[in-house]
Order: C-alpha cells, then sequence, then structure tokens
C-alpha cells in the first residue's frame, strides 16, 4: 500500500477541490489570494470555502474577516456579511475595504445615513483614491437627500373602527 501511495500522482488540489494541500504539495498556496481570483472570477460559493481555508491557516485576521463578509455579501448573505465586516472593522476600524463593503450592506439595506458615514471614512483613509469608494459616496448621499418622507407625501391618516374588528384607514388633508 506505501509503494502505490508514493505513485499517486498528485495534482496540487485539497479534497474541496481548491488549489492547496494535496499529498506531496510542498508549498500550499495561499487561501487568500485563490479567494480573491475566484471572487474576480465570479465564483463566490469556492472563493468562500478558500477564505475559510485561509482562516483555519492563518486565523481571523481582518483581512480573513473582510473576504469572508465580502464574499457572503455578493451571496447576498446580508446578515453574515454585516457581522463578520464588523468584527474585522472590530479588528482594524481603518481598514478601508471593510469600511467599503458594509457601507454596501447598508446601502443594500436602505440605511442611508450609516451608509454615508462609513463610506465617508473610508473616502478619507483611503485619501479619495478609489472611484468606487467615491461613486458609493455619492450614491449614499443623494439617497439620504431623497428621502421619501417629504412635504407632498406626508399624509396624515386615521384609524376608523368598522365592526368586528374590521377597521378603515382614511387619508385627512
Amino acid at each position: 500500500v506505501c509503494l502505490l501511495a508514493a505513485c499517486q500522482r498528485d495534482d496540487g488540489f485539497t479534497p474541496d477541490g481548491l488549489p492547496g494541500r494535496g499529498i506531496g504539495v510542498a508549498e500550499a498556496v495561499d487561501g487568500l489570494a485563490v479567494g480573491h481570483r475566484l471572487m474576480a472570477a465570479g465564483e463566490f460559493e469556492l472563493a468562500l470555502r478558500a477564505y475559510f481555508r485561509a482562516a483555519a491557516d492563518q486565523g481571523p485576521g481582518v483581512d480573513v474577516l473582510s473576504a469572508i463578509g465580502s464574499a457572503n455579501l455578493r451571496l447576498g448573505r446580508l446578515g453574515q456579511a454585516e457581522s463578520l465586516l464588523r468584527r474585522a472593522l472590530d479588528t482594524d476600524p481603518s481598514f478601508v475595504p471593510a469600511l467599503n463593503n458594509l457601507g454596501v450592506v447598508m446601502v443594500e439595506r436602505q440605511r442611508w445615513g450609516e451608509a454615508q458615514h462609513l463610506f465617508q471614512t473610508a473616502f478619507a483613509l483611503d485619501s479619495g483614491r478609489s472611484g468606487e469608494i467615491r461613486e458609493n459616496l455619492r450614491l449614499a448621499i443623494a439617497n439620504l437627500e431623497d428621502s421619501d418622507y417629504t412635504a407632498e407625501n406626508n399624509y396624515n391618516f386615521a384609524l376608523v373602527r368598522r365592526g368586528n374588528g374590521r377597521f378603515l384607514l382614511l387619508s385627512t388633508p
């Protein structure tokens, strides 16, 4: 059996199908680098698995937590993304990618004020170099200023009882 194992071909892939620690591989590929490439290719679920492997290898640092949160964001898992990105920011409050991505989560949840604050902080820490952060900030400010609660549509409503458990909602001038 030992002789057969020595003859086994090693493609350098782990059992989960990702490049890395196969039998006989001298050096593992960095899970974060693999995850980033998979994110760029639109393979968010595979990227998440690579990031989890990076977390096991490197520990839950700010880079890893932010990457896992970002993958969850791209998969539409807003609650998980928010939790992980906040944990990343607890570790390093000045980590620009986590600030930006948490701002995106807030935009998705239509929490414009918090999104604006996060984007402003990211923009300042990035010294305005990122066009994406600038555009995200512009979007958050525009949506904050374009609130649905304006004088034209701020109606007064009255609830009128109409019998056994029946109510009628009336608009008043």
